[in-house]
Formats: C-alpha cells, sequence, structure tokens
C-alpha cells in the first residue's frame, strides 16, 4: 500500500506531504482545487510522462516521492533483484521522480538512479490508476488469462499443464537437433568417414603432444651428448692411421728416451753417473704417467660413450609422430589435445548416420506422445476455464445493477490460439469483453465503455478479483460522474467493501462516496502573499460533516445540509 506521498514544487504545489492509510480513502474539494494535479504527481513517481510544464513558477525542479508498504512475498523483490537494485523484502519501496525546469528526468528506486522502463514496471505492480481517460490494469488484455486462472482455476492443474508443455517443447527439441544432425552427418558422410578413419588411424590422446614434445627433448639432448663423448674420443684414439694420436705420440716418446739409457759399460761395470741419467728417469716416469692417465680416459669416455648413446631411429619415431599430430590439427583447426574429443564427436555422428533413422522414429514416437499428454492436460485447462468464465461473468453481472450497468453484458470469452502460439499457459486466450448496451456487440473493455461506465465496469471487476492481481494501492479518479443517489450510495459501499483486501482512494464529487470513506482529505487551494498553492488536509469527524454537507448544498451549507451529511456518515442514527 502507498503509506506516504511527498510532493515539491508541482504545478500549484508547494510542498505537500500525505501520510496515507489502509482502507478507503476519500479526496475531495472544489472544481479546480487541485486534485488532478494531485494525481498527475504520483504519475510522475510512477514513471508517466513528464514536460517542463509541470514544475511550479519560479523553481528549479519539480519532485516526487512515493514509498510503499509490500509483503515479503511480493513479485516486485524479485525484479529489483534482476535488476541489481537493493530491496530487503518486507521492507518499504521508495519511488523518486525529479523534472527539472530544462525537462530534463531522474529516477530513483530506494535511492538507486534507475531508467523510466524499470520505474514504470516496478510502480504498475503496485499501484493501478482507474481514471475518466486513462485505464491501466483490467483494461490490458494481455492480464486476463492471469486473472481469469487466480480467481478459479486450481495451481495444480496450471502446474500440469506447464510441466506437460516443457516436456513436449524440450522432446521438440531434441527431435530438431537429431533431425538436423542427421541432415548435416548425411550431407558430410563421406568426408566424416574418411576423417574418422585418419584419426584412429592416428589414434591421438590428450596430452599427448607435451609428453611427445618432452620425449624429443630429451633424445636430442642425448644426442648432442653422445656427439660431444664421440668427438672427445676420436681425438685420444684417432681412426685414421695417417694422424698420430697422443697415445702413439707418448709411446714414441718413451721409446727415444729409452735410446738414451745404456745398460752397462764395455767392462760390465755400472756407468757413472754424471745426473743426466736421473733426469732421464723423472721424464720416462712422466711419460709412464701420462700413457696411464690416457688409457684411464680413453676407458672412461668408452664407458660414457655406451651410456650416452642416443638412438636415433627413436628420435626419428617421435618427431615423426610429433609432426603428424600438429599437421591433422592444423588441418581441421583444433588444438592437438582436441584431437581426441573431435574424433569421439565425428564417430558419434558417423554413429547416428547408422542408427539415425532408427533414434530419429523413437524420438518422433516420444514427442508425439508428449504432445497429446499436453493437449489431454490443456484441454481440461479449457474446460476449467469455461466454467470459470461463467462463474465470473455471473459474479460480475451480480454487481453491475447497482452501479447503474443493469444493460451492461460482460463476458470472459476463451478464444482458441492455432498451435505455434499454444504454450505453457493452455490452448487459448481469455479476453474480457463488454456490451454496455442491448443489442450492442461485445468488445474490449477500454473501447466499448464510457469514462464513467469504465470507471465503475472497473470497481466491478476489482470487486470480483479483489486481491487476485497483486496491486496494493487502487485510485479511481472521479467514479461517480453522471450518477447520484443510490447509485452513488452503492458505488461508495462496493469501494468501501473493496478496501477490504485493497488499499483504496477515490477522488470523488459525490457525497454518498465520500461518506462511505474510512478517512477523508480535502484539497483546497489558498493565497499567500500573490502565490496560489494547493493543500491537503486530514479532515476529522467534525470537518468532515462540514466537507459532506458543502458537497450536498454547494456555497451555503445549511442545517438541513449538515443533518443529511450525519446521516450519510452514519445511517443509523
Amino acid at each position: 500500500m502507498l503509506t506516504h506521498l511527498s510532493i515539491r514544487d508541482v504545478v500549484l504545489i508547494e510542498a505537500l506531504d500525505l501520510a496515507l492509510h489502509p482502507g478507503f480513502t476519500a479526496l475531495t474539494g472544489e472544481t479546480g482545487a487541485g486534485k488532478s494535479i494531485l494525481l498527475d504527481s504520483l504519475g510522475l513517481a510512477m514513471g508517466e510522462r513528464a514536460n517542463a510544464g509541470l514544475v511550479r513558477a519560479g523553481a528549479e525542479e519539480a519532485r516526487v516521492t512515493a514509498c510503499f508498504e509490500t509483503p515479503a512475498s511480493h513479485t516486485v523483490y524479485t525484479q529489483l533483484e534482476e535488476q541489481g537494485i537493493p530491496a530487503d523484502k518486507g521492507e518499504p519501496l521508495v519511488l523518486r521522480r525529479v523534472i527539472s525546469r530544462e525537462g530534463r528526468s531522474r529516477a530513483w528506486i530506494n535511492d538507486q538512479p534507475v531508467g523510466l522502463t524499470l520505474l514504470r514496471r516496478i510502480a504498475s505492480a503496485l499501484i493501478e490508476i482507474q481514471g475518466q481517460h486513462e485505464q491501466m490494469g483490467l483494461a490490458d488484455a494481455s492480464t486476463h488469462r492471469g486473472l481469469l486462472d487466480a480467481y478459479g482455476i486450481k495451481p495444480t492443474l496450471l502446474k500440469k499443464v506447464a510441466q506437460a508443455f516443457t516436456y513436449w517443447q524440450d522432446l521438440r527439441q531434441s527431435l530438431a537437433n537429431a533431425q538436423q544432425a542427421l541432415e548435416d552427418a548425411a550431407r558430410e558422410e563421406e568426408w566424416l568417414r574418411h576423417t574418422v578413419s585418419e584419426l584412429s588411424t592416428l589414434a591421438p590422446q590428450p596430452g599427448e603432444e607435451s609428453q611427445l614434445a618432452q620425449q624429443r627433448h630429451a633424445l636430442q639432448q642425448a644426442e648432442r651428448r653422445g656427439e660431444a663423448v664421440a668427438a672427445a674420443l676420436s681425438e685420444l684414439t684417432p681412426r685414421d692411421r695417417r694422424s698420430t694420436g697422443p697415445a702413439a705420440a707418448l709411446r714414441a716418446a718413451n721409446r727415444a728416451l729409452l735410446r738414451l739409457v745404456p745398460s752397462t759399460t764395455p767392462d760390465n761395470t755400472p756407468p757413472e753417473t754424471d745426473g743426466l741419467a736421473g733426469r732421464i728417469a723423472e721424464a720416462l716416469s712422466a711419460l709412464e704417467s701420462a700413457e696411464n692417465a690416457l688409457a684411464e680416459a680413453e676407458s672412461l669416455l668408452s664407458r660414457l660413450m655406451a651410456d650416452t648413446e642416443a638412438n636415433p631411429r627413436e628420435l626419428e619415431e617421435t618427431e615423426e609422430r610429433l609432426f603428424a599430430l600438429r599437421t591433422v590439427a592444423r588441418k581441421h583447426n583444433v588444438p592437438v589435445d582436441d584431437l581426441a574429443a573431435l574424433l569421439a564427436q565425428l564417430t558419434t555422428r558417423i554413429h547416428a548416420l547408422d542408427n539415425g533413422a532408427t533414434e530419429l522414429e523413437g524420438l518422433r514416437k516420444a514427442t508425439e506422445d508428449a504432445r497429446l499428454a499436453y493437449m489431454e492436460a490443456a484441454r481440461a485447462l479449457t474446460d476449467a476455464r469455461a466454467l470459470a468464465a461463467k462463474k465470473m461473468e455471473q459474479a460480475v453481472t451480480a454487481e453491475l445493477k447497482p452501479i447503474k450497468l443493469e444493460k451492461a453484458r460482460f463476458l470472459a470469452e476463451l478464444q482458441p490460439l492455432p498451435p505455434e502460439q499454444w504454450s505453457r499457459c493452455g490452448m487459448e486466450q481469455v479476453t474480457f469483453l463488454i456490451a454496455a448496451n442491448p443489442g450492442q456487440p461485445p468488445g474490449p473493455i477500454a473501447k466499448v465503455a464510457s469514462g464513467g461506465e469504465l470507471s465503475r465496469l472497473m470497481l466491478a471487476l476489482k470487486l470480483v478479483l479483489a486481491g487476485q492481481s497483486g496491486i496494493g494501492t487502487l485510485i479511481f479518479d472521479e467514479i461517480d460522474a453522471g450518477v447520484g443517489g443510490a447509485t452513488a450510495a452503492a458505488i461508495g459501499e462496493r469501494l468501501h467493501r473493496l478496501a477490504l483486501n485493497v488499499q483504496v482512494l477515490a477522488v470523488t464529487h459525490s457525497p454518498q462516496v465520500a461518506a462511505s470513506a474510512d478517512a477523508h482529505l480535502r484539497i483546497g487551494k489558498q493565497t499567500r502573499n500573490g502565490q496560489t498553492a494547493t493543500h491537503a488536509i486530514a479532515l476529522a469527524e467534525t470537518e468532515r460533516r462540514e466537507e459532506i454537507a458543502r458537497m450536498l448544498a454547494g456555497d451555503t451549507i445549511t442545517d438541513a445540509a449538515r443533518a443529511a451529511a450525519a446521516s450519510l456518515l452514519d445511517p443509523k442514527k
């Protein structure tokens, strides 16, 4: 419900703050007092189109703030959550609109900037205005089916139809996908079979590229090490006989020095030592050590050669495998690691091609069974809607006669939809129609009835559908236009009854309607310092009697008018 309305600098309203309460509130005042400005201001907060002409003369901008209290289960919280607007469930919602003198418009919900589209959507779920010239809510035919369902259809039946439709549509999509896949496979059969054969022969494995690359690198490193060891060994033991290796050179040097060492003198006495022989012996010892070290080096290099000997064939096979995988991956424009998945995918398509006809026929039968199951559930829903429509027609008709629409006929028409328009909501559209006069063909609500008739018809519909739409505040603008006496009293009684379920505000010129209200606001004008401003006053019991007496008698309020007002306020006295 609307709890507070704050208006600043809108046309004749300089500053107006209204605290509103549950039940039925009447808004009265003399013609031109500003009641329409009040509704226009509320319209701004609801996202209606605005212009700079609404800004009060001398002000820089017009501002309107509307505060609503809503139950935690209300759908607006879901809508706001989807849009990223913070709103604690069950907490007040504040809609604010500002219009600058230049005509620029800004809007907020809970102090978060929003566009007008979202503002209108949220506002339309909270409040509804039924006026002489503009009708919302029930005049929108797209809401009629949902309202009829809320009025007289069991939720379990609606859920059954929705589930049957969803299952049918899922199967239809699966059938369409299978049919398309089969057609695609048939067009590419030769390519598919060739590619599957190629990939199957290659047998790619996930992660194989990385493994082969590492193996290739290791083999290349081993090959380089082997080449280095072989080169070192060849320097020590050259294969070319014409080359003299270090071992031969050491042996030749040793032989040459040995010739300098005689074994005995001619008379078999030891040779004289002059110091040269000792140095020769040292050289021979060094040559012997070098030969031993060289032999050890040759032995170590030979063993290292055996240990690091590369396998050229293994490297070749590794590179061939790696390059073959990369070539095929480039051919199919996929990473090497995706080749296995591609093979599985294409194999599935080949399988679908080989078994597609059988599987397609089974899927086609399942889809047809699902369609028939949906139609059975939807026909049950159609029958239930037909009964609910008759019940609704009778209920609305019962409300029409007391409000001077006794000649009008209300119809809730079920219109079959073509199969392509069937949905989770069933196989028909529901439209509320009205024939305002005998002999007149029924037509859409918003086009057939006049302004006053339309407002009263909306009242009757709202009474029958009370609480079904989720809207917590209803505003009726001059619903009593063109009627009086008993009809006006009947309208007032129905507004009061409607207010047992939703908050009702009614702009009225009828004393009978005003007297039926739970609360009363008087809209008036006053002039100060040459400036005219609209104000609103909540009336106490005595003030309320005076206002209703004024509505009965005009400018001169008589005792008889006061007595009549008191009688309207308390018929039992």
